[in-house]
């Protein structure tokens, strides 16, 4: 009963307290000012993480892997080192990684989760081409152990945040890509390859050039338009599954632009990465084929795509209207950034 009691003292003393207007209004003002602290907080660390990290050379990169790990500099080097510092700088960014994370601020942020699912997409396909192609002399050849780990694992749920989360299965991979690296810098080893071949390169650029058709579908479509279904491309003889309709209605939902045009943005990204270390690997193949300046102009248009966006929105102004469309804009250079990449892929598969 004395605890009871003494409960009940501790009840009322706080009722009276909080019926003064003196004790009432010091509350108050503590609240607004825990709530103002908390909105500077995730103010700041919004701004901090929303930042795109600084492009790197990929050849000073490798120098500087090489030489922290004592490896030596040889053909393939440089483009594996890429591909890991890609993967490596999507983890560790300011903020870390933030596509599966489930708390505030980050949880309320999208531009930069789909910049790195632009970004992760690079990774896997060139994963997947260095596992199936490039580190393979013939299809009958074995695969690289490493390698074969290395590919399935970025291939992970990008969003799952626990049991396991997607850092620990990307770490996965980076660690396999290490080890396929070490191996390909050992000159007493010869279990690891790098075929710097014209076909091998071709075959990458085949696959990096559906993406980049696949995006500049998707920006141009933030206008809407009604396109023609050329799906059996004119051939008669030609079946589908289902049947679709002559003409078809196409156009991104309004609050998916702005995710489509980030994503662009990180693959693109990636990319300017992946193509300079290539243009270092692949410089015998790219000479002997009058290549290299085809190489060139596809990354130059690439890094059109990077420039900063000043608005603090995407626009999505129609095609001639009063406003901005950024998705138009970001569309033409990756469309010429592809047509390059054509012309790139006939110079490589001729004699």
């Amino acid at each position: 009963m004395a605890l009871k009691q003494h409960i009940q003292n501790i009840g009322w003393r706080i009722q009276d307290e909080l019926g003064d207007p003196a004790t009432r209004s010091k509350i108050i003002k503590a609240a607004q000012f825990i709530t103002l602290f908390i909105i500077v907080i995730f103010t700041f660390l919004i701004l901090w993480m929303n930042r795109v990290p600084n492009q790197f050379d990929p050849v000073e990169n490798a120098i500087q892997i090489a030489n922290n790990k004592q490896q030596t500099i040889v053909t393939g080097y440089t483009s594996t080192a890429t591909v890991i510092t890609l993967a490596n700088t999507l983890l560790h960014k300011p903020g870390g990684y933030l596509s599966n994370d489930v708390s505030p601020p980050s949880i309320w942020m999208d531009n930069v989760p789909n910049w790195e699912f632009g970004v992760l997409v690079q990774i896997r396909d060139f994963a997947r081409a260095l596992r199936n192609d490039i580190s393979r002399s013939q299809s009958q050849s074995l695969e690289d152990e490493d390698l074969a780990i290395a590919e399935p694992q970025f291939n992970f749920n990008s969003e799952s945040w626990l049991f396991p989360p997607s850092e620990h299965e990307y770490q996965k991979g980076i660690d396999a890509l290490e080890r396929y690296l070490s191996r390909l810098s050992d000159d007493n080893k010869d279990t690891a390859q790098f075929y710097a071949r014209a076909d091998n390169l071709a075959d990458w650029l085949a696959i990096v050039q559906k993406r980049l058709g696949s995006l500049s579908q998707r920006l141009t479509a933030s206008v809407g338009q009604i396109r023609i279904n050329t799906d059996l491309a004119g051939d008669a003889a030609a079946q589908q599954s289902t049947t679709t309709a002559a003409e078809i209605v196409v156009k991104t939902p309004w609050l998916q632009i702005d995710d489509v045009f980030y994503e662009a943005r990180g693959n693109c990204w990636a990319l300017i990465h992946l193509l300079k270390a290539m243009e270092y690997d692949f410089s015998t193949i790219l000479k002997k084929k009058n290549a290299l300046v085809s190489l060139r102009q596809i990354i130059r248009e690439l890094e059109s795509t990077q420039d900063t966006v000043w608005s603090p929105i995407i626009l999505n102004g129609s095609g001639f209207g009063m406003r901005a469309n950024h998705s138009l804009v970001m569309a033409s250079y990756i469309a010429r950034a592809n047509a390059a990449m054509i012309d790139l892929q006939a110079l490589l598969n001729r004699g």
